[in-house]
């Protein structure tokens, strides 16, 4: 075979590589990519030496600026879960939007709470709220929960600061801005249609029972939970600080005088630490916490974000091995030869990992590495468009592969055989509203 065939095989016996060991020997994520990095590495004849500089460069240049971005972020969302802040949402908009639209209230709080904190926590955090609504509106609970669980999701995948949504943003030079401002574009119709209608749907024709063990679940009171304006204001802060600056430079002198202070506050690094202050203050100390206690609540947010910065530090080891080995080479020349838009193919490429591997985070870190190359050959293709179409593609999909499947099963107390025309199902359609908002959004921004 010739030399493109033979590196395009490799690639995709690495891959192949990657899905067998996380799936059927249950060999943890880390492990598996790097075990594709060598793979990859010793079938293209790479030189010894250089292994593991490559696979060191991978990593240190994903993580560099990402790990301190995951702390902070996992802080803000701690402080919002040790102070009732997520439970003060919800109760002010189903004060607002009243009881009988308590999906819709529970997909905007979900939506707002699952900004700064992982998938798994944010679904911890606000199930017992879920069940709370479901019992005081008399809703469906399928709707609500679909609603709940659709918009952590689509957040997870493509708003920053996410893990994963950062990590591909930065992978891919995007501009971070401009991701989340097209993220919370396309996310937003699609956990609409997604959450609370698709959920109307699903409620009238596969109900879901209350659990027993959820059917006396009382609210937290009032009176001891944070106001409601400080609790947005400090989730929203960097995503406010970080599109700010996208804005400014967009209309900007980038010579004027004002612009390194702009620049210096709406970095993301800066922008989370801001907020996280803000939190330890307005959400901690004036809710009576010791900094002893917050120490330990910080501690305790810490610990979760070990393994998700293991697997994308190896992911990025995974992208980094690709383009080192000449592999990314190989696939520029392909993937710029078929007809097909680069954001299709990235969404395409994403939903087939996220199916193949489950991890979201895993799909999104290896498309990236897959459309990487592409984005050299086509300067004037955004990447920031890229970022939101990998995201999207790595919605869909959910199924028994996904750890996050089984977690919003247990949570919400959903059987098995109403998870797949309810979540699975959800998640689809919620990538393909995503795919069409971004070619929507291409036509004006493209």
């Amino acid at each position: 075979m010739d030399a493109t065939t033979y590196d395009l095989v490799v690639l995709l016996i690495a891959v192949l590589v990657i899905i067998v060991l996380s799936i059927k020997f249950h060999i943890h994520a880390f492990i598996s990519l790097l075990t594709a990095c060598f793979l990859i590495a010793f079938a293209t004849g790479m030189p010894l030496e250089s292994i593991g500089n490559s696979i060191q460069k991978g990593i240190g240049g994903t993580l560099g600026f990402l790990a301190p971005i995951l702390a902070l972020g996992a802080i803000v969302g701690k402080m919002m879960e040790i102070s009732g802040g997520a439970e003060k949402l919800a109760d002010t908009l189903i004060d607002i939007i009243g009881k009988n639209r308590a999906a819709w209230a529970m997909m905007i709080v979900a939506y707002i709470c699952g900004i700064p904190v992982f998938l798994q926590v944010g679904i911890v955090l606000l199930t017992p709220i879920l069940f709370c609504i479901v019992l005081e509106s008399k809703q469906p609970l399928i709707k609500v929960a679909l609603s709940m669980a659709v918009a952590l999701t689509v957040v997870h995948c493509i708003i920053p600061p996410h893990p994963a949504a950062m990590a591909i943003t930065l992978t891919l030079g995007a501009n971070v801005g401009k991701v989340i401002f097209y993220g919370l574009l396309v996310g937003l119709p699609a956990t609409i249609i997604a959450g609370p209608l698709y959920g109307g749907w699903v409620a009238k024709h596969y109900p879901v029972e209350m659990p027993e063990k959820y059917a006396d679940v009382k609210p937290t009171p009032r009176d001891q939970l944070p106001p409601f304006g400080i609790t947005l204001f400090t989730i929203l802060l960097p995503l406010l600080l970080m599109i700010g600056k996208t804005i400014i430079e967009m209309y900007a002198n980038k010579d004027a005088s004002f612009m390194p202070i702009v620049n210096f506050i709406g970095n993301p690094l800066t922008a989370l630490f801001i907020a996280a202050i803000l939190a330890y203050y307005a959400l901690g100390i004036r809710r009576g916490y010791t900094l002893v206690e917050l120490a330990k609540s910080t501690d305790n947010a810490m610990g979760p974000m070990a393994t998700i910065i293991l697997v994308i530090g190896a992911a990025g080891a995974f992208n980094g091995v690709i383009l080192d080995s000449g592999i990314g080479e190989v696939l520029k020349e392909v993937l710029t030869t078929i007809s097909i838009s680069p954001l299709i193919m990235a969404w395409v490429i994403a939903i087939i990992m996220r199916f193949s591997i489950g991890s979201a985070t895993v799909a999104m870190m290896t498309s990236a590495g897959f459309i990487m190359p592409v984005l050299t050959a086509m300067p004037n293709l955004d990447p920031a468009l890229v970022a939101v179409a990998i995201g999207a593609g790595a919605i869909g999909a959910s199924q028994v592969t996904d750890p996050g499947f089984w977690f919003v099963k247990e949570a919400m107390s959903i059987p098995m055989n109403r998870m797949f025309i309810t979540y699975s199902a959800a998640t689809t359609i919620a990538a393909v509203v995503g795919l069409v908002g971004v070619m929507t959004l291409a036509a004006f921004v493209g």
